[in-house]
């Protein structure tokens, strides 16, 4: 049973290079564009798997001298390399599903792909269900993005599965080509996705609202009659930890000591709320502040 983030990616690595192999054999022996590409599919996904593999080991380093605020975003950027990987294979499909429909091409031996299709299938399932477990367990975007690879991967292999049976019940090769065409374009939708969700980490995107919502029940939970209100809320994700930070003010009387002390206390609320979470808390007095929202963020009164 797998139970850490590097064994899931090396299942996936082990997963696509047999893939990789019995495609490429199906592909050479029934001559279907449809199958060589999905078998160029599975090795972007196996260069994606050794992507995820290298991040998720790098991202649980802790932080050095180089780099204080950790590793954690490498995976972010797994990702993204990922989602472009995967709009580069769909270019590719396209390219050559296009030439055959222009050029013409024959395909035969048509049980022996679609007994690779299938298996792939199968096998693409199987592994997907691991590796999401696995990124849901770890909070892990490299292997929520290798697991989304293997889902469209396994999408497609059925719709060329589909597109081989046309053929064989038809006889009218285009079927291959039009097939490839379809598993590019739902290629390009997972690609997009991926990317998206990415770069929103890499750019240092705001949390969801919902999570923000918890933040903030969580200060409210953990408020006292010393503590005047706070502003400057901010919140980013890097890989699966979050980072936020907020300016809390301190009603006049209230020592150094006891300041400290409801800081500390907020800090353990919120941490409560958002798992893997690092919370800074700068205090200030209940008089730096100027005006509602002037300084930075929005001003909250208790």
């Amino acid at each position: 049973m797998i139970h850490t983030k590097s064994g899931a990616a090396a299942l996936s690595i082990a997963s696509n290079a047999l893939l990789i192999a019995i495609k490429l054999a199906a592909g050479a022996i029934t001559g279907s564009i449809a199958i060589v590409t999905e078998a160029v599919h599975s090795l972007i996904d196996l260069v994606a798997s050794v992507v995820a593999f290298v991040s998720v080991r790098k991202a649980d380093e802790p932080a050095d001298a180089e780099h204080p605020y950790g590793h954690e975003k490498v995976e972010s950027l797994a990702a993204a390399i990922e989602g472009m990987l995967i709009l580069i294979g769909a270019g590719i499909i396209v390219y050559e599903a296009t030439h055959r429909l222009a050029v013409g091409a024959e395909v035969g031996a048509l049980g022996v792909g679609i007994a690779v299709m299938g298996f792939s299938v199968l096998a693409n399932l199987a592994v997907s269900a691991v590796l999401s477990r696995q990124a849901l367990a770890h909070d892990s975007p490299a292997l929520e993005g290798d697991a989304a690879h293997l889902r469209a991967d396994a999408l497609t292999s059925a719709g060329v599965l589909v597109g081989l049976a046309l053929v064989d019940i038809t006889g009218l090769v285009a079927f291959d080509s039009i097939t490839a065409l379809l598993v590019a374009a739902a290629i390009v939708t997972a690609g997009l996705r991926i990317v998206r969700r990415s770069s929103a980490v890499l750019v240092d995107e705001a949390l969801p609202e919902a999570e923000m919502d918890r933040i903030e029940a969580a200060i409210a939970a953990a408020r006292t009659p010393e503590v005047a209100g706070y502003h400057k809320l901010r919140a980013r994700r890097a890989g699966s930890r979050r980072h936020i930070d907020l300016h809390v003010q301190y009603r006049a009387g209230t020592s150094l000591e006891r300041a400290h002390e409801l800081a500390h206390a907020m800090r353990a609320e919120i941490e409560a709320a958002i798992p893997r979470s690092e919370v800074l808390i700068h205090a200030e007095p209940e008089t730096s502040f100027r005006s509602p929202g002037g300084d930075g963020g929005p001003y909250r009164s208790g």
